[in-house]
């Protein structure tokens, strides 16, 4: 697994639901497209690491929010 499938939960969908498919392995791919980004030098690889984190994880948070708008059910 990579590190986005695992961060979304990738195989987690009980209700076999095609729209959280669809939105867990596009947040699965950007954070693994984020993970690729690589810092031009040395001296700017700490910052480059910090907003890497701070994007995988609004990814994660994303994916989170609409999954949850995709299985909401009336009340």
């Amino acid at each position: 697994m990579t590190k986005g499938e695992k961060r979304v939960g990738i195989g987690f969908n009980p209700s076999g639901n095609e729209a959280v498919d669809r939105i867990k392995r596009q947040a699965a791919d950007l954070i693994d497209g984020i993970e690729c980004i690589a810092a031009s030098s040395p001296a700017v690889s700490i910052e480059v690491g910090r907003l890497k984190d701070l994007a995988q994880t609004a990814v994660e948070s994303a994916a989170m929010w609409a999954v949850k708008a995709a299985t909401k059910r009336a009340e």
